[in-house]
């Protein structure tokens, strides 16, 4: 499956979907995302007859009731204040980020009398939590335990994986160590919306998982994102590992890991290449199920969602 490399803030989100993309949506714009961006959008402008307004300006006299751009003034000013006093509504700000070597990037469109946030940068902690602490964890295959890349120590290990003419098909990777490190250290140095880690079953390295925000990354713009959807992508390593049914186990243990360690994530995601029978097969293993085929930049793929409220029955 392809990596993801790194470069808002939201309640759990609901677990129902949002229906198909819209065939007469603009290009990176989804369903009913699109209609809801372009009512935003159009603005309705209308202007009165001269006569009625002036009309209207004048006092009316005696009863001492006030004239209508006076009451007009008096109701904007109230709602400025109180606009002004609840704060501008919030706002979530997405840096561009790179799927499959295509940039993209999300706009959000705020009114102009609102006040910008304070700061666009996410916090760390919003993101995905320390993945470093999250711990072991036990699997009908043994202990297993993700612990994030050190481009030093595990560089060698993750390059000779990538160049695996088997993993090259569908991760795109293959080349000299420092493309690699590039890959990884674009994460490593991000705000951590993306964690590349090794997985160590029972202390041996054999396999190598990116945990990123979905629903911040450029693949939200290819199916209907909900706040804190979290992304999975898995690369078993060594060849006596593959072809035995340790891809299924492992991805339910740690899709069920990120539910326990992200109260907010109601949904994981993946998006493997459709061609990968193997590994389609292992995310509906893993309890996943088949949601849609997507386009991507540079793969036709299978989108794979394990979901909170599914998660006993599957």
């Amino acid at each position: 499956m392809p990596p993801t490399d790194a470069t808002a803030n939201a309640g759990t989100a609901p677990v129902t979907d949002t229906g198909p993309t819209s065939p007469t949506a603009p290009e990176g714009r989804i369903g009913p995302a699109a209609d809801a961006g372009a009512d935003s959008e159009d603005t309705l402008d209308l202007h009165l007859p001269d006569e009625f307004v002036a009309l209207f300006a004048e006092d009316t006299g005696a009863d001492g009731s006030r004239s209508l751009g006076a009451t007009a003034t008096a109701t904007a000013t109230a709602t400025t204040t109180a606009t002004t006093t609840a704060g501008p509504a919030s706002t979530s700000a997405t840096s561009a980020a790179i799927v499959e070597r295509a940039g993209a990037g999300t706009t959000t469109a705020t009114c102009a009398s609102e006040a910008p946030p304070a700061s666009t940068t996410p916090n760390p902690d919003d993101l995905l939590g320390d993945v470093a602490d999250w711990g072991l964890l036990s699997t009908p295959a043994g202990a297993l335990h993700l612990v994030p890349v050190r481009i030093e120590r595990d560089l060698p290990i993750i390059s000779r994986w990538m160049n695996d003419p088997a993993v090259t098909a569908f991760w795109g990777l293959a080349g000299p160590d420092n493309a690699i490190e590039e890959h990884l250290r674009s994460q490593l140095v991000g705000d951590g919306r993306s964690v590349p880690c090794m997985g160590l079953l029972e202390g041996t390295p054999m396999s190598y998982w990116e945990i990123y925000r979905a629903d911040l990354d450029p693949l939200a713009r290819h199916y209907p994102a909900r706040p804190h959807d979290t992304g999975v992508h898995l690369l078993i390593g060594g060849m006596g590992d593959r072809g035995r049914g340790l891809g299924g186990t492992l991805l339910r243990a740690v899709a069920d890991l990120t539910l326990d360690k992200r109260p907010a994530c109601a949904r994981v995601v993946a998006e493997p290449d459709i061609r990968n029978t193997p590994s389609v097969a292992a995310f509906l293993t893993a309890g996943f199920r088949f949601a849609a085929e997507i386009d991507l930049p540079a793969k036709r793929a299978a989108l794979m969602i394990r979901d909170r409220s599914l998660r006993h029955l599957l």
